[in-house]
């Protein structure tokens, strides 16, 4: 039906048993669908089969509905369709941030970081309150809030800008395989952090109260494995390894030690297989595909270290992983183990990323070049390794003493 409508068609309009169309023709393109409930929309159409929603009858006017029919269809003219249209297949389109880390995100990442399934346990945590919002809802504002969240409840500065990192890198990815036109963190800045903080490292007296409390875990394991054979043999049944013939009563002592002398990165201890030791001559090598900077290192194995990794070798398998998990799989966690050692040894504050510090201060104390230290950290460059200059034997001294 083609009418112009006016206030009193509006007044009488009345539902039927099918839905219908009032077409007016005062505005091209807008009419009046009225559905058998009564419910009756103001629409405009501006091609076959093409046409939106603008508002219910009574609650948008009439000039209103014309006013708009006529601006969708200039944008039509323009544009092939309203733009109004044009957002709604642009935003209907757009993944939830999750729907984007599942779907696109971290198929691509397994294939191309190394450390993926950290990455992304990281990234799931940090920014769980992203998750039911489309990728261009999240915003610089959005960001920020959070970030100012984290630093109330404690977070440290540097926490907060890996975190920023990781979201940065996802939504750099949106950007790139463009579901995204605009990177919302192209403004946001890092948090300043002092590079050259305090650096957390065992001293003489912290590092023998580890040791000790290290042996009298063993002692205490190998007492309690002792008191269940005695069950066992007790009741006839088989017996479990007689641990006191063992070098070791478990991991985490060799796992200790061989992070004191190396400085290796736990990940890096954790990835370690038997075919990356060269006991023959004594050097650890740190494959570049499983390093954080990327690059190839190669360790010596000093004294200490070399009869421990002897003596784990005779105990454990000479093949796969150096400290394999269940099932022979890669390690992973070892953080009960490693809070009830530091609570034994009576360590306060302390990581396990501190062990890497303690060899490092270590060495610059004993007078080891910066450039040494850096090569065996696997420092990128120099100015990770300066964190610990200030330990270096009287250079500091020295040098205010020449004016």
């Amino acid at each position: 039906m083609k009418t112009k409508i006016t206030g009193r068609l509006l007044a009488n309009l009345a539902p039927q048993e099918k839905a219908y169309r009032i077409h007016d023709t005062s505005q091209p393109g807008l009419f009046i669908r009225v559905l058998p409930s009564g419910h009756a929309s103001y629409m405009v159409t501006w091609a076959r089969n093409k046409a939106i929603t603008l508002g219910r009858v009574g609650k948008m006017t009439l000039e209103q509905a014309r006013t708009e029919s006529a601006q969708y269809l200039a944008e039509a003219h323009a544009h092939g369709e309203p733009l109004a249209v044009s957002q709604e297949r642009k935003v209907g389109g757009m993944p939830t941030f999750e729907s984007f880390l599942t779907d696109q995100f971290e198929p691509w990442s397994k294939t191309h970081h190394r450390d993926a399934v950290n990455s992304s346990r990281a990234i799931r945590k940090s920014f769980a309150d992203l998750f039911t919002l489309r990728l261009n809802e999240i915003d610089a504002r959005r960001i920020e809030l959070l970030r100012t969240t984290w630093l109330s409840g404690g977070l440290t500065p540097a926490s907060a800008n890996r975190n920023m990192t990781r979201l940065r890198g996802v939504l750099t990815r949106a950007v790139e395989w463009g579901v995204l036109e605009v990177h919302p963190m192209a403004k946001l800045k890092r948090l300043k952090v002092d590079k050259r903080g305090r650096v957390r490292y065992l001293t003489p007296g912290e590092e023998k109260a580890l040791r000790d409390a290290m042996t009298e875990r063993e002692a205490t394991i190998c007492a309690e494995r002792d008191s269940a054979n005695k069950w066992r043999t007790d009741r006839k049944k088989d017996l479990m390894v007689d641990l006191n013939k063992l070098y070791f009563a478990d991991h985490l002592k060799p796992l200790v030690l061989i992070s004191i002398n190396t400085g290796m990165r736990r990940g890096e201890v954790f990835n370690l297989t038997w075919t990356d030791i060269d006991l023959k001559n004594k050097i650890i090598t740190v494959e570049g595909a499983t390093s954080k900077s990327g690059q190839t290192r190669h360790i010596p194995i000093n004294k200490e270290l070399l009869e421990i990794l002897t003596n784990w070798k005779d105990q454990t398998s000479d093949k796969g992983f150096v400290f394999p998990g269940k099932d022979g799989h890669r390690l992973d966690n070892v953080k009960k183990s490693w809070d009830g050692l530091l609570t034994l040894a009576k360590i306060e504050g302390f990581r396990w990323h501190d062990l890497r510090h303690t060899f490092a201060s270590k060495l610059v104390m004993a007078g080891v070049p910066l450039n040494t230290v850096r090569e065996l950290l696997g420092h990128s460059d120099l100015a990770m390794t300066l964190r610990y200059a200030h330990l270096a034997p009287d250079s500091k001294a020295a040098a205010v003493e020449l004016i």
